[in-house]
């Protein structure tokens, strides 16, 4: 029997010929990531297990990446990024994105391919649960807790249980209106938030290969939202061009045997696809957008790991082309490195970025801002009752704000047509 692409990572991570899901391996880590959330929880577990003077077990491959709460007056905020910013002065860390100067780059799941930290068949291992986004570069990326995070830090090891694998194949060509976030909620719609517990969600078809390196991140990013372990999509031409861009290290690419057991397989027509959203208050709450076309809107929200890349902004970008939103519609960059793109890509001769502005759009700086509610102060985040649009990928009481607004899921062109009627809007392009 052959083996899965996740499994063969993990074998070739442990040392071994072959492995077997449900088998318990210690595995060797190629990356570390952290942020200013669990940063600080996963040095103390650090420093508590092995010594204050203890150095981490490679600093090539810790990457320090504040991005959550930045743009804030909080105190216990800017502290948590002092904890970060001291260890790494401890450790020279040569990997840390510091927001108080020019190396500041933004939410860490686009910042981590975008600096080359990402690479196929490697070991990703970070302290967020949309970890599993840089599955979408050929890789075994995996959210863990701070515990398990202190422990790489110092030894470079983890133990962990071989995944089962289920793959999910779509086939044939989308409408112009449907993305690649419409694709993850209809699975996730289909299978629930459990569908996929602990499991590898393998991404494959002609319509995965036909997508662009962001669209795949924005699938293999929601993976959890269905309980997988991870999300992966074989490498192939375009992820090995993007990642060659990005870094000059030496990568190894895997693909799933053809008779590699899964535990089962999902077949979708793109054909049969549609716009679609997720309602409040489960990402698996999904609800067609051609039947929502009342549901009345207070604000949208374009921006976070799953929906503030480049692409995303270049959808959003073509539905506000000379036109005016009626609520409020936040745009908020995911890296600083997206941001100067909306100034420099253009649709129609006029930039992303004026498009935007001419639009009446709120622009905030680069940041998860509101993807994760935060201080009272944070870019976007919801108060009261408020109902919002978004294209993030939670939207569980309180996620965005207060535990009253509701957070409806969805890609970057239905929550940009739908800023500009103020309801669940169809961007029919």
């Amino acid at each position: 029997m052959g083996m899965t692409i996740t499994e063969k990572i993990l074998a070739q991570a442990a040392g071994k010929d072959s492995v077997a899901p449900g088998d318990n391996i210690w595995v060797e880590a190629n990356v570390l990531m952290s942020h200013d959330v669990c940063g600080p929880g996963t040095i103390g577990v650090f420093k508590r297990e092995f010594g204050e003077n203890a150095k981490v077990w490679d600093k090539e491959g810790i990457v320090l990446i504040p991005d959550h709460y930045i743009f804030t007056a909080d105190e216990k905020c800017h502290r948590n990024v002092d904890v970060l910013r001291q260890f790494v002065k401890e450790q020279d860390l040569p990997y840390f994105y510091d927001p108080a100067n020019e190396t500041y780059s933004g939410v860490c799941h686009v910042t981590l391919p975008e600096k080359g930290h990402t690479r196929p068949g490697e070991i990703l291992f970070g302290t967020d649960s949309h970890t599993c986004t840089h599955g979408a570069l050929g890789m075994f990326a995996t959210g863990i807790g701070n515990t398990d995070a202190g422990f790489v830090m110092g030894t470079g090891k983890l133990l962990i249980k071989v995944p089962q694998s289920i793959k999910f194949v779509i086939d044939g060509e989308l409408d112009a209106n449907v993305t690649a976030k419409d694709i993850i909620l209809r699975i996730i719609g289909d299978i629930g938030v459990d569908g996929a517990t602990y499991c590898a969600m393998e991404f494959a078809g002609s319509t995965i290969e036909e997508l662009s390196i962001e669209e795949r991140m924005t699938i293999c990013n929601m993976a959890i939202e269905a309980g997988g372990k991870n999300g992966i999509i074989a490498p192939d031409n375009k992820t090995i061009e993007f990642v060659k861009s990005k870094t000059d290290k030496e990568f190894k690419c895997y693909e799933s045997d053809e008779d590699a057991n899964y535990s089962s397989v999902y077949h979708y027509n793109a054909e049969d696809l549609k716009p679609v959203v997720a309602m409040p208050y489960s990402p698996d709450k999904k609800g067609n957008v051609a039947d929502l076309l009342d549901y009345k809107l207070d604000r949208s929200y374009i921006g976070s790991c799953t929906g503030g890349k480049i692409e995303d902004f270049a959808m959003a970008a073509k539905v506000l082309y000379k036109k005016s939103v009626k609520i409020d519609t936040y745009i908020i960059p995911a890296t600083v490195e997206v941001e100067a793109a909306l100034k420099e890509l253009k649709y129609e001769g006029i930039s992303y970025m004026d498009i935007f502005e001419s639009a009446g759009c709120i622009i905030k700086p680069p940041s998860c801002a509101a993807c994760l509610g935060g201080p009272v102060d944070t870019h976007g985040r919801c108060n009261g009752s408020e109902v919002c649009i978004s294209t993030t990928n939670r939207n569980f009481p309180g996620r965005m704000g207060s535990k009253e607004s509701k957070t409806i899921l969805a890609s970057p062109l239905t929550a940009a047509a739908s800023a500009l009627t103020g309801f669940i809007t169809d961007a029919k392009l």
